[in-house]
């Protein structure tokens, strides 16, 4: 299907033919996904299709179908791993969320899984969707102030990996916790400091303390340990000039 798009008459320019951008809506509602389908097939510059919402039948329908937007219906999945599975198995097409609230975990995490878009399905007007495809379709991300904020708030979080004992009790200070974190991450002694506001002297005293605390002796050691001892959790940004005292 092809859309023409012609220029005012007066400019003497030719029309300019673009292929219509290819939509798939999954959805695990039939009701909404037929009422969303005929919607926006009332667009000439939509090519629309609609499947449910699992990973069996996308797949199915995308190794056989060029697919520039996919439409994820639903606030409410299990996990976004179906996200995860579109930005890894087809990163040509830019997946949207539609979701019924900004909720912030859902914001975030949805993003880290790699929607190109978070659009508020019953709070915003249909057209606004017409104009979000558009935009995730030339490779923008679509996502409102308050979204925004999320994210930038999350950018700013310093992550914590808390480490337990066999009785599941914390072993580490929440200082060595977001140290254990970082260096869990790939980060070196330098890389730390310069997260934390801290020196590099300081970064090794806590490396020590760690060590001492958990009996391991190198880097290495802490990784594998965290790995499989660790849990994450949110952290609340801790000042360099709030640290706890270094032995």
């Amino acid at each position: 299907m092809k859309t023409t798009r012609t220029a005012e008459l007066s400019t003497g320019v030719p029309p300019v033919e673009a292929e219509a951008v290819k939509v798939l809506i999954a959805d695990s509602g039939p009701i909404q996904s037929q009422l969303l389908t005929r919607a926006l097939k009332s667009r000439r510059e939509f090519d629309v299709s609609a499947v449910a919402l699992e990973t069996a039948a996308l797949h199915d329908f995308m190794q056989s179908n060029h697919v520039d937007v996919v439409l994820v219906a639903g606030n409410h999945l299990p996990d976004l791993s179906l996200l995860r599975w579109l930005r890894v198995s087809y990163p040509r097409a830019a997946p949207v969320l539609l979701a019924e609230s900004e909720d912030r975990d859902l914001v975030v995490n949805a993003l880290r899984a790699g929607a190109k878009g978070i659009f508020l399905f019953t709070h915003t007007p249909f057209s606004m969707l017409c104009k979000c495809i558009h935009c995730v379709f030339r490779g923008e991300v679509w996502i409102n102030r308050q979204q925004m904020n999320y994210v930038l708030e999350a950018l700013s979080e310093v992550p914590t990996l808390r480490v337990v004992n066999s009785r599941g009790r914390s072993l580490l200070t929440p200082r060595e916790e977001q140290v254990v974190a970082l260096v869990a991450d790939g980060l070196t002694n330098r890389g730390v400091a310069g997260e934390l506001g801290l020196s590099e002297h300081t970064i090794k005293k806590y490396l020590l303390r760690i060590f001492d605390k958990i009996g391991i002796s190198s880097r290495v050691e802490l990784v594998l340990y965290a790995m499989s001892h660790g849990e994450n959790r949110p952290a609340e940004w801790m000042p360099s000039n709030a640290q706890q005292p270094v032995a």
